[in-house]
Protein backbone atom coordinates (compact mmCIF):
# COMPACT_ATOMS: atom_id res chain seq x y z
CA UNK A 1 0.00 0.00 0.00
CA UNK A 2 1.36 3.63 -1.17
CA UNK A 3 2.26 6.22 1.54
CA UNK A 4 -0.59 8.34 0.26
CA UNK A 5 -3.28 5.31 0.43
CA UNK A 6 -2.63 4.88 4.01
CA UNK A 7 -3.19 8.86 4.94
CA UNK A 8 -6.42 8.61 2.88
CA UNK A 9 -7.83 5.63 5.10
CA UNK A 10 -6.85 7.76 8.54
CA UNK A 11 -8.75 10.90 7.20
CA UNK A 12 -11.74 8.24 6.47
CA UNK A 13 -11.22 6.49 10.53
CA UNK A 14 -11.42 9.90 12.12
CA UNK A 15 -14.09 10.96 10.19
CA UNK A 16 -16.40 8.17 11.19
CA UNK A 17 -17.65 8.48 14.39
CA UNK A 18 -18.00 5.98 17.22
CA UNK A 19 -21.01 4.70 17.60
CA UNK A 20 -20.93 5.82 21.47
CA UNK A 21 -20.12 9.18 20.52
CA UNK A 22 -23.12 10.23 17.99
CA UNK A 23 -25.75 12.53 18.77
CA UNK A 24 -28.90 11.13 19.56
CA UNK A 25 -30.59 13.12 17.53
CA UNK A 26 -33.30 12.87 14.49
CA UNK A 27 -30.25 14.09 12.20
CA UNK A 28 -29.32 10.65 11.23
CA UNK A 29 -30.36 7.68 11.21
CA UNK A 30 -29.62 4.49 13.36
CA UNK A 31 -29.02 1.11 12.51
CA UNK A 32 -31.95 -1.19 10.98
CA UNK A 33 -33.56 2.19 9.56
CA UNK A 34 -34.32 3.87 12.78
CA UNK A 35 -33.65 7.17 13.90
CA UNK A 36 -30.97 6.88 16.66
CA UNK A 37 -32.66 7.57 20.12
CA UNK A 38 -36.03 7.12 19.17
CA UNK A 39 -38.11 3.88 19.98
CA UNK A 40 -41.44 2.49 18.56
CA UNK A 41 -43.89 1.70 20.33
CA UNK A 42 -47.07 -0.07 18.88
CA UNK A 43 -50.31 1.19 19.90
CA UNK A 44 -52.89 -1.38 19.51
CA UNK A 45 -55.83 -0.64 17.18
CA UNK A 46 -58.60 -2.28 19.16
CA UNK A 47 -57.77 0.08 22.65
CA UNK A 48 -60.84 -0.02 24.74
CA UNK A 49 -61.15 3.60 26.71
CA UNK A 50 -63.23 3.60 30.00
CA UNK A 51 -65.71 6.62 29.79
CA UNK A 52 -67.89 5.06 33.31
CA UNK A 53 -71.70 4.52 33.46
CA UNK A 54 -74.20 6.72 32.00
CA UNK A 55 -76.65 9.43 34.47
CA UNK A 56 -79.32 6.79 33.29
CA UNK A 57 -77.53 3.23 33.78
CA UNK A 58 -76.08 4.74 37.15
CA UNK A 59 -79.74 5.72 38.29
CA UNK A 60 -80.70 2.00 37.29
CA UNK A 61 -77.73 0.42 39.42
CA UNK A 62 -78.47 2.58 42.63
CA UNK A 63 -81.96 1.75 42.98
CA UNK A 64 -81.06 -1.95 43.35
CA UNK A 65 -82.24 -3.52 46.52
CA UNK A 66 -78.51 -4.20 47.35
CA UNK A 67 -77.07 -0.69 47.15
CA UNK A 68 -80.29 0.68 49.34
CA UNK A 69 -80.11 -1.37 52.02
CA UNK A 70 -75.65 -0.60 52.10
CA UNK A 71 -76.80 2.89 51.74
CA UNK A 72 -79.31 2.70 55.38
CA UNK A 73 -76.48 0.42 56.77
CA UNK A 74 -73.83 3.40 56.74
CA UNK A 75 -76.27 5.96 57.37
CA UNK A 76 -77.24 4.24 60.26
CA UNK A 77 -73.57 3.32 61.26
CA UNK A 78 -72.86 7.09 60.92
CA UNK A 79 -75.24 8.56 62.99
CA UNK A 80 -74.44 6.06 65.71
CA UNK A 81 -70.67 7.61 66.12
CA UNK A 82 -72.14 10.73 66.16
CA UNK A 83 -74.43 10.21 69.15
CA UNK A 84 -71.86 7.96 70.90
CA UNK A 85 -69.48 10.70 70.64
CA UNK A 86 -71.58 13.16 71.63
CA UNK A 87 -72.68 11.15 74.71
CA UNK A 88 -69.08 10.69 76.15
CA UNK A 89 -68.46 14.13 75.71
CA UNK A 90 -71.63 14.14 77.73
CA UNK A 91 -70.32 11.77 80.21
CA UNK A 92 -67.01 13.59 80.54
CA UNK A 93 -68.15 17.01 81.02
CA UNK A 94 -70.43 16.07 83.66
CA UNK A 95 -67.99 13.57 84.81
CA UNK A 96 -65.19 16.00 85.35
CA UNK A 97 -64.75 18.06 88.58
CA UNK A 98 -65.99 22.31 88.18
CA UNK A 99 -64.38 24.92 89.07
CA UNK A 100 -64.85 26.55 91.93
CA UNK A 101 -66.05 30.42 91.05
CA UNK A 102 -63.52 32.68 91.63
CA UNK A 103 -64.73 35.60 94.21
CA UNK A 104 -64.81 38.86 93.74
CA UNK A 105 -61.22 40.61 93.50
CA UNK A 106 -60.35 44.46 93.84
CA UNK A 107 -56.67 45.48 93.07
CA UNK A 108 -55.98 45.71 96.87
CA UNK A 109 -56.63 42.18 97.07
CA UNK A 110 -53.86 40.90 94.44
CA UNK A 111 -50.60 41.64 96.22
CA UNK A 112 -49.52 43.73 98.94
CA UNK A 113 -49.64 47.23 100.18
CA UNK A 114 -46.36 49.72 100.72
CA UNK A 115 -46.53 52.27 103.26
CA UNK A 116 -44.60 55.23 103.19
CA UNK A 117 -45.44 57.38 106.04
CA UNK A 118 -42.46 59.58 105.83
CA UNK A 119 -41.29 60.60 102.43
CA UNK A 120 -38.18 62.76 103.68
CA UNK A 121 -36.81 59.59 105.24
CA UNK A 122 -38.21 57.26 102.80
CA UNK A 123 -36.32 59.33 99.35
CA UNK A 124 -36.58 63.13 99.61
CA UNK A 125 -39.89 63.68 99.46
CA UNK A 126 -42.69 62.96 96.91
CA UNK A 127 -39.81 63.47 93.87
CA UNK A 128 -37.78 60.72 95.56
CA UNK A 129 -41.13 58.17 95.33
CA UNK A 130 -41.32 59.13 91.65
CA UNK A 131 -37.64 58.33 91.13
CA UNK A 132 -37.68 54.87 93.14
CA UNK A 133 -41.12 53.64 91.63
CA UNK A 134 -38.67 51.25 89.29
CA UNK A 135 -37.63 49.59 92.66
CA UNK A 136 -40.76 49.59 94.19
CA UNK A 137 -42.44 47.86 91.05
CA UNK A 138 -39.97 44.86 91.57
CA UNK A 139 -41.45 43.87 94.83
CA UNK A 140 -44.72 43.34 92.94
CA UNK A 141 -46.83 45.77 95.21
CA UNK A 142 -50.30 46.47 93.81
CA UNK A 143 -50.85 49.83 96.01
CA UNK A 144 -48.92 52.67 97.75
CA UNK A 145 -49.93 54.43 100.70
CA UNK A 146 -48.34 58.04 100.98
CA UNK A 147 -48.49 59.91 104.13
CA UNK A 148 -50.34 61.49 105.59
CA UNK A 149 -48.99 64.53 103.83
CA UNK A 150 -51.22 67.36 104.46
CA UNK A 151 -50.31 70.67 106.62
CA UNK A 152 -51.25 70.98 110.04
CA UNK A 153 -50.52 71.31 113.90
CA UNK A 154 -50.70 69.30 116.54
CA UNK A 155 -53.96 68.94 118.31
CA UNK A 156 -55.21 72.24 116.50
CA UNK A 157 -58.11 71.73 114.25
CA UNK A 158 -58.32 75.11 112.95
CA UNK A 159 -54.60 74.77 111.31
CA UNK A 160 -55.96 71.67 109.28
CA UNK A 161 -55.53 71.52 105.84
CA UNK A 162 -55.97 68.70 104.08
CA UNK A 163 -55.84 69.95 100.76
CA UNK A 164 -52.79 71.03 101.20
CA UNK A 165 -49.56 69.51 101.24
CA UNK A 166 -46.79 69.84 103.57
CA UNK A 167 -43.92 71.76 101.84
CA UNK A 168 -41.33 69.28 103.43
CA UNK A 169 -42.82 66.70 101.26
CA UNK A 170 -43.32 68.28 98.14
CA UNK A 171 -45.52 69.95 95.72
CA UNK A 172 -49.17 68.74 94.30
CA UNK A 173 -47.54 68.65 90.60
CA UNK A 174 -44.90 65.95 92.22
CA UNK A 175 -48.19 63.75 93.63
CA UNK A 176 -49.37 63.89 90.12
CA UNK A 177 -46.00 63.22 88.93
CA UNK A 178 -46.19 60.41 91.40
CA UNK A 179 -50.10 59.33 90.03
CA UNK A 180 -48.83 59.24 86.20
CA UNK A 181 -45.76 57.08 86.64
CA UNK A 182 -47.15 54.54 89.02
CA UNK A 183 -50.52 54.17 87.03
CA UNK A 184 -48.23 53.77 84.11
CA UNK A 185 -46.75 50.54 86.20
CA UNK A 186 -50.02 49.61 87.92
CA UNK A 187 -49.56 50.79 91.03
CA UNK A 188 -52.76 52.53 92.80
CA UNK A 189 -52.00 55.52 95.25
CA UNK A 190 -53.82 55.98 98.49
CA UNK A 191 -53.46 59.03 100.68
CA UNK A 192 -53.72 59.04 104.07
CA UNK A 193 -56.05 61.56 106.11
CA UNK A 194 -55.62 60.54 109.30
CA UNK A 195 -56.21 64.27 110.34
CA UNK A 196 -54.51 64.73 113.58
CA UNK A 197 -51.61 62.39 112.55
CA UNK A 198 -48.90 65.01 114.50
CA UNK A 199 -50.88 64.78 117.51
CA UNK A 200 -53.96 62.55 119.44
CA UNK A 201 -56.48 61.59 119.47
CA UNK A 202 -56.54 60.87 115.80
CA UNK A 203 -59.95 62.71 115.04
CA UNK A 204 -59.08 65.98 117.90
CA UNK A 205 -61.49 66.04 120.48
CA UNK A 206 -65.07 64.37 120.86
CA UNK A 207 -66.71 67.27 119.76
CA UNK A 208 -64.88 68.21 117.00
CA UNK A 209 -64.75 65.07 115.07
CA UNK A 210 -68.57 66.19 112.99
CA UNK A 211 -66.51 69.17 111.58
CA UNK A 212 -63.12 66.97 110.81
CA UNK A 213 -65.33 64.40 109.21
CA UNK A 214 -66.85 66.92 107.06
CA UNK A 215 -63.41 68.49 106.37
CA UNK A 216 -61.96 65.31 105.01
CA UNK A 217 -64.76 64.06 103.09
CA UNK A 218 -64.05 67.71 100.76
CA UNK A 219 -60.53 66.05 101.05
CA UNK A 220 -61.32 63.03 99.76
CA UNK A 221 -62.90 64.40 96.74
CA UNK A 222 -60.52 66.65 95.78
CA UNK A 223 -57.69 64.85 95.84
CA UNK A 224 -59.90 61.40 93.89
CA UNK A 225 -60.69 64.25 91.45
CA UNK A 226 -56.98 64.51 90.91
CA UNK A 227 -56.80 60.53 90.10
CA UNK A 228 -56.12 59.43 93.63
CA UNK A 229 -57.00 55.65 93.87
CA UNK A 230 -57.92 55.45 97.88
CA UNK A 231 -58.11 57.55 101.30
CA UNK A 232 -57.02 56.21 104.52
CA UNK A 233 -58.35 57.20 107.91
CA UNK A 234 -56.97 55.79 111.17
CA UNK A 235 -59.18 55.26 114.37
CA UNK A 236 -62.16 53.25 111.92
CA UNK A 237 -64.54 53.21 115.35
CA UNK A 238 -64.28 56.25 115.67
CA UNK A 239 -65.04 58.05 112.02
CA UNK A 240 -67.41 55.68 111.72
CA UNK A 241 -69.53 56.60 114.82
CA UNK A 242 -70.04 60.09 113.16
CA UNK A 243 -73.31 60.71 111.73
CA UNK A 244 -71.39 61.84 108.28
CA UNK A 245 -69.68 58.50 107.88
CA UNK A 246 -71.45 58.14 105.04
CA UNK A 247 -71.02 60.44 103.35
CA UNK A 248 -67.00 60.00 103.80
CA UNK A 249 -68.22 56.39 102.50
CA UNK A 250 -70.16 57.86 99.17
CA UNK A 251 -67.60 60.51 98.46
CA UNK A 252 -64.69 57.40 98.34
CA UNK A 253 -66.77 54.59 96.64
CA UNK A 254 -69.61 56.35 95.06
CA UNK A 255 -66.73 58.74 93.07
CA UNK A 256 -68.09 59.58 89.48
CA UNK A 257 -65.00 60.02 88.07
CA UNK A 258 -64.04 58.97 84.88
CA UNK A 259 -61.66 56.23 86.25
CA UNK A 260 -63.65 52.80 86.24
CA UNK A 261 -61.58 51.70 88.89
CA UNK A 262 -62.80 50.87 92.06
CA UNK A 263 -62.11 53.35 95.03
CA UNK A 264 -60.34 52.16 98.44
CA UNK A 265 -61.70 52.99 101.59
CA UNK A 266 -59.56 52.16 104.18
CA UNK A 267 -59.12 51.87 107.91
CA UNK A 268 -57.09 51.88 110.49
CA UNK A 269 -58.26 50.09 113.94
CA UNK A 270 -55.80 49.19 117.24
CA UNK A 271 -57.07 47.68 120.90
CA UNK A 272 -60.03 45.85 118.99
CA UNK A 273 -60.39 42.04 119.57
CA UNK A 274 -61.08 39.80 116.11
CA UNK A 275 -64.58 39.77 117.05
CA UNK A 276 -64.74 43.34 117.34
CA UNK A 277 -62.89 43.99 113.90
CA UNK A 278 -65.09 41.43 111.83
CA UNK A 279 -68.08 43.71 113.48
CA UNK A 280 -66.59 46.88 112.14
CA UNK A 281 -66.07 45.23 108.68
CA UNK A 282 -69.73 44.26 108.49
CA UNK A 283 -71.31 47.29 110.28
CA UNK A 284 -69.32 50.40 108.38
CA UNK A 285 -68.89 49.44 104.70
CA UNK A 286 -65.53 49.59 104.50
CA UNK A 287 -63.47 47.98 101.75
CA UNK A 288 -59.95 47.10 103.67
CA UNK A 289 -59.47 47.11 107.91
CA UNK A 290 -56.19 47.61 109.23
CA UNK A 291 -55.65 46.01 112.29
CA UNK A 292 -52.94 45.38 114.87
CA UNK A 293 -53.91 42.24 116.31
CA UNK A 294 -50.72 40.50 114.68
CA UNK A 295 -48.86 42.73 117.20
CA UNK A 296 -50.97 42.51 120.30
CA UNK A 297 -51.47 38.98 120.16
CA UNK A 298 -48.45 37.07 120.70
CA UNK A 299 -49.69 33.75 121.31
CA UNK A 300 -50.16 31.17 118.29
CA UNK A 301 -53.36 30.09 119.84
CA UNK A 302 -54.24 33.63 120.11
CA UNK A 303 -53.25 34.62 116.47
CA UNK A 304 -54.44 31.05 115.20
CA UNK A 305 -57.65 32.11 116.77
CA UNK A 306 -58.16 35.72 115.20
CA UNK A 307 -57.53 33.71 111.46
CA UNK A 308 -60.25 31.44 112.46
CA UNK A 309 -62.73 34.51 113.42
CA UNK A 310 -61.48 36.49 110.29
CA UNK A 311 -60.34 34.07 107.21
CA UNK A 312 -64.53 34.39 105.87
CA UNK A 313 -63.72 38.13 105.72
CA UNK A 314 -60.32 38.07 103.99
CA UNK A 315 -60.98 40.12 101.23
CA UNK A 316 -61.65 43.02 103.51
CA UNK A 317 -59.03 42.43 105.71
CA UNK A 318 -55.10 43.75 106.20
CA UNK A 319 -52.40 42.31 108.14
CA UNK A 320 -49.74 43.96 109.37
CA UNK A 321 -46.59 43.57 111.93
CA UNK A 322 -46.30 47.52 112.93
CA UNK A 323 -48.12 48.73 109.90
CA UNK A 324 -51.34 49.74 111.79
CA UNK A 325 -48.47 51.97 113.72
CA UNK A 326 -46.95 53.36 110.54
CA UNK A 327 -43.54 51.33 111.79
CA UNK A 328 -41.26 48.99 110.41
CA UNK A 329 -41.63 45.49 111.28
CA UNK A 330 -38.17 45.09 112.61
CA UNK A 331 -39.29 47.17 115.89
CA UNK A 332 -40.59 43.48 117.18
CA UNK A 333 -38.88 41.34 114.38
CA UNK A 334 -35.24 41.79 116.09
CA UNK A 335 -33.73 39.32 113.84
CA UNK A 336 -33.23 38.43 110.08
CA UNK A 337 -34.84 35.07 111.17
CA UNK A 338 -37.65 36.85 112.56
CA UNK A 339 -38.30 39.11 109.82
CA UNK A 340 -38.48 36.26 107.37
CA UNK A 341 -40.62 34.39 109.42
CA UNK A 342 -43.47 37.49 109.84
CA UNK A 343 -42.53 37.82 106.05
CA UNK A 344 -43.67 34.27 105.17
CA UNK A 345 -46.52 34.92 107.73
CA UNK A 346 -47.80 38.12 106.25
CA UNK A 347 -48.08 36.67 102.58
CA UNK A 348 -49.60 33.28 103.39
CA UNK A 349 -52.54 34.98 106.23
CA UNK A 350 -55.78 34.83 104.37
CA UNK A 351 -56.02 39.01 103.99
CA UNK A 352 -54.15 41.87 102.49
CA UNK A 353 -50.51 42.21 103.59
CA UNK A 354 -49.59 45.51 104.25
CA UNK A 355 -45.73 46.89 104.81
CA UNK A 356 -43.95 49.48 105.59
CA UNK A 357 -40.84 50.90 103.76
CA UNK A 358 -37.72 49.00 104.48
CA UNK A 359 -39.63 45.71 105.25
CA UNK A 360 -38.60 44.15 101.86
CA UNK A 361 -35.14 44.79 103.24
CA UNK A 362 -35.18 44.43 106.82
CA UNK A 363 -34.78 47.86 107.80
CA UNK A 364 -33.85 48.25 111.53
CA UNK A 365 -36.30 51.06 113.35
CA UNK A 366 -34.33 52.46 116.44
CA UNK A 367 -36.46 54.77 118.76
CA UNK A 368 -39.30 56.98 117.55
CA UNK A 369 -37.69 58.46 114.79
CA UNK A 370 -38.56 57.25 111.02
CA UNK A 371 -35.52 55.46 110.03
CA UNK A 372 -33.39 56.51 106.68
CA UNK A 373 -33.90 53.94 103.93
CA UNK A 374 -30.94 52.16 102.60
CA UNK A 375 -30.34 52.28 98.99
CA UNK A 376 -28.10 51.26 96.32
CA UNK A 377 -27.45 47.61 98.73
CA UNK A 378 -26.63 45.59 95.08
CA UNK A 379 -23.47 48.07 94.77
CA UNK A 380 -20.32 45.94 95.60
CA UNK A 381 -17.33 47.28 97.90
CA UNK A 382 -14.75 48.84 94.61
CA UNK A 383 -12.38 46.60 94.50
CA UNK A 384 -8.89 47.40 96.44
CA UNK A 385 -10.76 49.46 99.16
CA UNK A 386 -10.77 49.47 102.86
CA UNK A 387 -14.11 47.09 103.68
CA UNK A 388 -15.87 47.55 106.89
CA UNK A 389 -17.06 43.90 107.33
CA UNK A 390 -20.12 44.96 109.51
CA UNK A 391 -21.35 46.93 107.05
CA UNK A 392 -20.87 44.68 104.42
CA UNK A 393 -22.14 41.92 106.40
CA UNK A 394 -25.45 44.20 106.93
CA UNK A 395 -25.21 45.14 102.95
CA UNK A 396 -25.21 41.19 102.17
CA UNK A 397 -28.19 40.49 104.41
CA UNK A 398 -30.39 43.37 102.89
CA UNK A 399 -30.15 41.70 99.82
CA UNK A 400 -31.11 38.23 101.03
CA UNK A 401 -33.90 39.42 103.08
CA UNK A 402 -34.95 41.54 99.86
CA UNK A 403 -34.89 38.70 97.75
CA UNK A 404 -36.87 36.27 100.12
CA UNK A 405 -38.99 39.18 100.09
CA UNK A 406 -39.42 39.50 96.29
CA UNK A 407 -40.20 35.58 95.80
CA UNK A 408 -43.45 35.60 98.27
CA UNK A 409 -44.81 38.29 96.86
CA UNK A 410 -44.64 36.96 93.44
CA UNK A 411 -45.17 33.44 94.65
CA UNK A 412 -48.89 35.27 96.36
CA UNK A 413 -49.59 36.86 92.91
CA UNK A 414 -49.51 33.59 90.85
CA UNK A 415 -50.95 30.97 93.67
CA UNK A 416 -54.50 31.07 93.87
CA UNK A 417 -54.58 28.98 97.05
CA UNK A 418 -52.69 32.15 98.23
CA UNK A 419 -54.29 35.36 96.92
CA UNK A 420 -58.04 33.90 97.96
CA UNK A 421 -57.71 30.27 99.13
CA UNK A 422 -59.97 28.62 102.03
CA UNK A 423 -58.07 28.71 105.69
CA UNK A 424 -57.87 26.05 107.64
CA UNK A 425 -55.91 25.88 111.27
CA UNK A 426 -53.85 23.18 111.87
CA UNK A 427 -51.59 23.54 114.95
CA UNK A 428 -51.02 26.48 117.67
CA UNK A 429 -49.45 26.27 120.58
CA UNK A 430 -47.34 29.32 122.53
CA UNK A 431 -45.05 30.91 120.24
CA UNK A 432 -45.64 28.43 117.26
CA UNK A 433 -48.57 27.68 114.72
CA UNK A 434 -49.51 26.30 111.31
CA UNK A 435 -51.89 26.87 108.63
CA UNK A 436 -53.31 25.24 105.02
CA UNK A 437 -54.29 27.26 102.04
CA UNK A 438 -56.42 25.50 99.74
CA UNK A 439 -58.10 26.77 96.48
CA UNK A 440 -60.08 24.24 94.54
CA UNK A 441 -57.87 22.36 92.09
CA UNK A 442 -55.01 24.33 92.56
CA UNK A 443 -51.80 23.58 94.71
CA UNK A 444 -52.20 23.33 98.36
CA UNK A 445 -49.89 25.29 100.49
CA UNK A 446 -48.81 24.82 104.38
CA UNK A 447 -47.02 27.77 106.80
CA UNK A 448 -45.41 26.45 109.71
CA UNK A 449 -43.71 29.04 111.61
CA UNK A 450 -41.67 29.21 115.40
CA UNK A 451 -41.10 32.67 116.88
CA UNK A 452 -39.85 30.85 119.92
CA UNK A 453 -36.39 30.64 121.78
CA UNK A 454 -36.65 26.92 121.80
CA UNK A 455 -37.77 24.18 119.25
CA UNK A 456 -41.10 23.24 118.68
CA UNK A 457 -42.92 19.91 117.56
CA UNK A 458 -45.32 20.55 115.10
CA UNK A 459 -48.13 17.74 115.24
CA UNK A 460 -50.72 18.97 112.15
CA UNK A 461 -54.40 18.34 112.14
CA UNK A 462 -57.31 18.92 110.17
CA UNK A 463 -60.60 19.19 111.11
CA UNK A 464 -62.48 16.65 108.93
CA UNK A 465 -63.62 18.28 106.31
CA UNK A 466 -64.75 17.17 102.40
CA UNK A 467 -62.88 17.22 99.84
CA UNK A 468 -59.66 18.68 101.50
CA UNK A 469 -57.29 16.15 102.78
CA UNK A 470 -53.38 16.33 104.58
CA UNK A 471 -50.93 13.86 102.08
CA UNK A 472 -48.36 11.91 104.14
CA UNK A 473 -45.70 14.44 102.88
CA UNK A 474 -45.14 17.43 101.16
CA UNK A 475 -42.53 19.23 99.41
CA UNK A 476 -40.29 22.18 101.35
CA UNK A 477 -41.35 25.27 98.62
CA UNK A 478 -39.51 28.13 100.84
CA UNK A 479 -37.48 27.60 103.99
CA UNK A 480 -35.28 29.82 106.89
CA UNK A 481 -33.93 26.72 107.94
CA UNK A 482 -31.04 25.72 105.69
CA UNK A 483 -31.40 21.64 107.08
CA UNK A 484 -34.91 21.99 105.36
CA UNK A 485 -33.60 22.23 101.59
CA UNK A 486 -36.15 23.71 98.81
CA UNK A 487 -37.58 20.37 97.25
CA UNK A 488 -36.71 17.88 99.51
CA UNK A 489 -39.76 16.21 101.08
CA UNK A 490 -40.64 16.30 104.59
CA UNK A 491 -43.47 14.45 106.85
CA UNK A 492 -46.62 15.70 107.94
CA UNK A 493 -46.50 13.20 110.82
CA UNK A 494 -43.92 15.36 112.94
CA UNK A 495 -42.43 18.38 111.91
CA UNK A 496 -39.91 19.90 114.12
CA UNK A 497 -38.97 23.65 113.69
CA UNK A 498 -35.87 25.92 115.43
CA UNK A 499 -36.36 28.97 116.95
CA UNK A 500 -37.27 31.55 115.12
CA UNK A 501 -37.63 28.98 111.70
CA UNK A 502 -40.42 29.18 109.46
CA UNK A 503 -41.46 26.94 106.25
CA UNK A 504 -43.59 26.93 103.69
CA UNK A 505 -45.10 23.41 102.15
CA UNK A 506 -46.34 23.02 99.02
CA UNK A 507 -48.48 19.34 98.01
CA UNK A 508 -50.70 19.13 94.85
CA UNK A 509 -54.29 18.90 94.10
CA UNK A 510 -54.90 15.17 93.61
CA UNK A 511 -59.31 15.10 92.77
Amino acid sequence: MSKDTEVDMKEVELNELDPEKQPMTADGQAAGGEKNGSVKVKVPEDEVTFTGLSKEELMKVAGTPGWVRTRWVLLVLFWLGWLGMLAGAIVIIVQAPRCKPIPEMNWWNEGPLYQINDLEAFSDGLAGVEAKLDEINKLKVKGLVLGPLHTGQPDKVEALNLQKIDPTQGKEEALLAVLEKAHKKGISVVLDLTPNYMGSPSWFRTGDVGDVMEKVTAAAEYWMNLDVDGIKVSDLAVATSSVDWAKLQSAVQNNSTDNPKKRLLMGVVEGISAAGVSRLVNASDVDLVLSDLLSTKNGGVERIMAMDTLNSQQMSLGWGLGAAQRRQLSKQANTPGLIRLYQLLLFTMPGTPVFTYGDEIGLQAAGDASPKMVWDIEKEPVEGAVVNETAEAERTEHIAVRKWFKSLSDLRGKERSLLHGDYYSLFSSTSSLSFLRVWDQSERYITAVNWGSASELLTLKLAPTEGVELPETATVKLSTDEELVVDSSVSLDKITLKPGQAILLQFPYTG
